[in-house]
């Protein structure tokens, strides 16, 4: 599907919105928000994919098995990230954009995110020389475009637009992990390919930041990326002889007994999240006190957990182990392996990962309550409701 096709069917969408379209209610939501708007890939997404391509994974079984019992389009059993900061913020789970229909699926948000999205454009992948038929047309632009659309529908007036900035919540990602996923499993040179995205993938970011704080936004968040080297996919697509490849987080700790997570992969990881939280202290509007961009520490939340599995709930014989699998190492051999027939764990729960390159529900949980109350947020996300 082109960007121009893309272009024709929002704005189709949106000639289809206008007779819905009214003023946005002055009343407070019960949270601190009145809504929660989303943009990322499938660490975020809550079943736009699925609209676009009905024969993804994500929308068969065991995907949605713990807390749906159904398949929705999330790449989990369970809940996002995003999910359980709605549930906090006492907001209904995020409508997929391209499943509404009128003003009112919006009334507390959208969600933008699109699972295999990039930064990057479509276009730019294809330029690489990359096959582009496993990469969404939904960058971070489109979706930013989409938001404006929707942003209209809602707020028919300039005042009534800048209310609605003022009062939400902006989840920007997590974005970007896809930029370095898609050339990673193209057998993609590390060093003249990917690492050289690092900067064009930041550059995205802060242009979508800027477009949202020029709209009036007042607080966004902005995660950063996972340690992808205690990613089950990456530590079977890497797997190496060599033990100082891997950091095993000192042999001598009872609370964790597997190989450990692949360095590079780790300080590649690192070297994407510097770039960005740089990136945020620098853009941060100094002539206006009422806005917050908060940095989410997705990566520290991981670790923490990888490192100390049992502290928090889970096994730490699997901790590197997909829930879900095809049973080869680390119970993930290959991009999209979880399925009716894979090698299933009977409790996700127990599991860090659950398809080898996503999270379980649990993990999720763990990340969005780091974010909405600390550590792993700066500032926490509820701190701005305490004041």
């Amino acid at each position: 599907m082109s960007s121009s096709i893309i272009h024709v069917i929002l704005s189709l969408l949106l000639v289809l919105y206008r007779p819905y379209a009214v003023a946005v209610s002055a009343g407070q939501a019960p949270g601190c928000y009145k809504r929660l708007f989303s943009f990322g890939d499938s660490i975020t997404d809550t079943g736009n994919l699925g609209i676009v391509n009905p024969n993804i994974s994500a929308l068969a079984f065991p995907y949605g098995e713990t807390f749906f019992h159904r398949p929705t389009g999330r790449c989990s059993d369970g809940r996002l990230i995003v999910d359980f900061i709605a549930e906090e913020l006492r907001l209904p789970f995020l409508k997929p954009f391209l499943a509404g229909k009128t003003v009112e699926d919006f009334r507390h948000g959208a969600n933008f995110a699109v699972a295999g999205a990039t930064a990057l454009s479509q276009q730019f992948f294809g330029d690489m020389g990359l096959d582009v038929s496993g990469i969404p047309p939904f960058s971070l632009d489109v979706q930013v475009e989409c938001f404006k659309r929707v942003l209209h529908m809602l707020g028919p007036t300039e005042q009534e637009r800048k209310e609605i900035m003022s009062s939400s919540l902006f989840l920007m990602g997590e974005i970007g992990g896809n930029d370095y996923n898609h050339p990673f499993f193209q057998n993609r040179s590390f060093r003249a390919d990917i690492k050289p995205l690092v900067p064009k993938v930041i550059e995205k970011i802060e242009n979508a930041i800027k477009v949202l704080l020029g709209l009036g936004a007042k607080t966004i968040v902005v995660p950063g990326n996972f340690p992808i080297g205690c990613v089950p996919t990456y530590l079977t697509l890497f797997q190496s002889n060599n033990p100082s490849d891997y950091d095993a987080f000192g042999n001598n700790s009872s609370d964790y007994d597997a190989d450990g997570c692949i360095r590079w992969l780790n300080d590649f990881a690192e070297e994407h999240n510097r770039a960005l939280r740089l990136m945020l202290e620098r853009i941060v509007p100094r002539d206006d006190p009422k806005v917050t961009i908060i940095y989410g520490d997705y990566y520290g939340a991981i670790l923490e957990i990888t490192r100390s599995p049992l502290k928090h709930g889970f096994r730490k014989d699997v901790a590197l182990t997909a829930c879900c699998g095809d049973g080869g190492p680390h119970n993930s051999g290959t991009l999209f392996s979880c399925n009716a027939t894979s090698v299933l764990c009977p409790d996700p729960s127990t599991h860090i990962s659950w398809d080898g390159l996503h999270l379980t529900e649990a993990t999720y949980q763990f990340v969005a309550r780091g974010m909405l109350d600390g550590p792993y947020a700066v500032l926490s996300i509820l701190s701005k409701c305490k004041h």
